[in-house]
């Protein structure tokens, strides 16, 4: 995908409506409530994977690749289906973890201070990735969690980049909608795609987002859309999830010759899409 590349609107409703179909035939959604004893934190994650690819990868075919999704402050980890079955529909077990509890302080912004101060945020959220991490290789051990996406909105985009700057031998993507603190890890071993938005209340920290030189160096897509910040979620209207959807689908490789497309969606992939993770 070209840097800078716009939104492909035609193709917004096909793709709503393929994972649209897939959700709904073939992608089977498990909460997790899981409970991390050495910090006494419990950690809710929504566990998204295709049912035929999970079946593949239980019979040695392949590993699931693993995206990890984490929320916009005040946003449930569970309101981030739409980005979750684009992966899942290609594959991924995807884990949305819910990295604030309403029992955490809320969030401050302090000028002058890296990360305006969130420093102590983004080390909790990156010890919940971490913790759900060695959760899931027990649960679903045919998978590659070498070779994570991270995905997030807000400051759950910031959380991304900040595990991406920590731990650069575990991530081969970021993908971010509108992270506002965290500056951009600059490498060219990292593929990362950014969606903007247009919204004055919502403004990106000096320094955060990269020159155009240096996205064009290092393999970074920034995205400038007319979305409003708060729509980036479930919460927003069909239009504009279909429309993120179009271009993370892009940004993932080609639709109609990746091996972990999308399927025709007028039969059920499976019958049993409701069954328990093995």
């Amino acid at each position: 995908m070209k840097r800078g590349v716009a939104i492909l609107a035609c193709l917004c409703a096909l793709t709503g409506a393929v994972y649209f179909g897939i959700s709904k035939w073939g992608i089977r959604h498990d909460p997790l409530n899981l409970f991390d004893a050495a910090r006494q934190r419990p950690v809710a994650v929504d566990l998204a994977v295709r049912t035929d690819y999970e079946m593949k990868a239980n019979a040695g075919y392949w590993k699931l690749p693993v995206a990890i999704i984490s929320n916009g402050n005040t946003v449930k980890n569970t309101e981030y289906s739409f980005l979750a079955n684009v992966f899942a529909a290609r594959g991924y077990l995807v884990a949305s973890i819910q990295q604030d509890l309403p029992s955490d302080p809320p969030l401050i912004t302090k000028v002058g201070l890296p990360y305006v101060g969130r420093r102590g945020v983004y080390e909790k959220d990156e010890a919940n990735i971490l913790f759900v991490l060695g959760q899931l290789k027990k649960l679903q051990p045919n998978a590659d969690y070498s070779h994570l996406t991270l995905v997030g909105h807000s400051n759950g985009g910031d959380v991304a980049m900040y595990f991406a700057k920590q731990h650069p031998e575990l991530v081969s993507k970021v993908i971010t909608l509108d992270n506002l603190r965290v500056p951009f890890v600059l490498s060219h071993k990292l593929k990362i795609l950014s969606l903007r938005s247009k919204d004055p209340r919502f403004k990106t920290d000096p320094g955060v987002l990269p020159t155009p030189e240096q996205a064009g160096a290092d393999d970074i897509d920034i995205v400038h859309t007319p979305f409003q910040h708060t729509d980036m979620s479930d919460r927003g209207p069909p239009s504009v999830k279909e429309k993120i959807q179009a271009t993370l689908d892009e940004f993932l490789g080609d639709a109609n010759s990746s091996e972990l497309a999308p399927v025709p969606t007028d039969n059920p992939i499976v019958s049993n899409a409701g069954s328990p993770l093995s």
